[in-house]
């Protein structure tokens, strides 16, 4: 008995569209309560330099979690409060043209 090898081309072709948001959006944290970690996504329009932080009830910066230039698209932070003590917080996102804040709460 004769076994022959055949070839088969496989070809495939991606076609990846990135789809950059038109606005800013600032998403609510998950999980909300939460207990240690938290989630945190955004989204930018353009390439800028931003700012997310999370402050007490009393206005006081507790954490800077990035701060620099992104492109613009849709980002991920995420926030282990691992020392900070139970309470509502509040996240803000601000940009040269823009300020988004929400509330979120840590349960311990």
């Amino acid at each position: 008995m004769e076994y022959s090898e055949s070839s088969v081309k496989l070809s495939v072709e991606r076609e990846l569209t990135i789809i950059t948001p038109e606005d800013y959006k600032l998403s609510q944290n998950y999980p909300n309560p939460f207990n240690p970690e938290t989630t945190i996504k955004f989204s930018i329009p353009n390439t800028q330099d931003v700012n997310l932080s999370v402050y007490n009830m009393l206005g006081q910066r507790v954490v800077t979690l990035f701060s620099g230039e992104l492109q613009g698209g849709s980002h991920i932070a995420k926030w282990h409060a691992g020392d900070i003590a139970s309470g509502v917080y509040i996240y803000k996102l601000t940009s040269s043209n823009k300020t988004i804040t929400q509330k979120m709460l840590l349960l311990k």
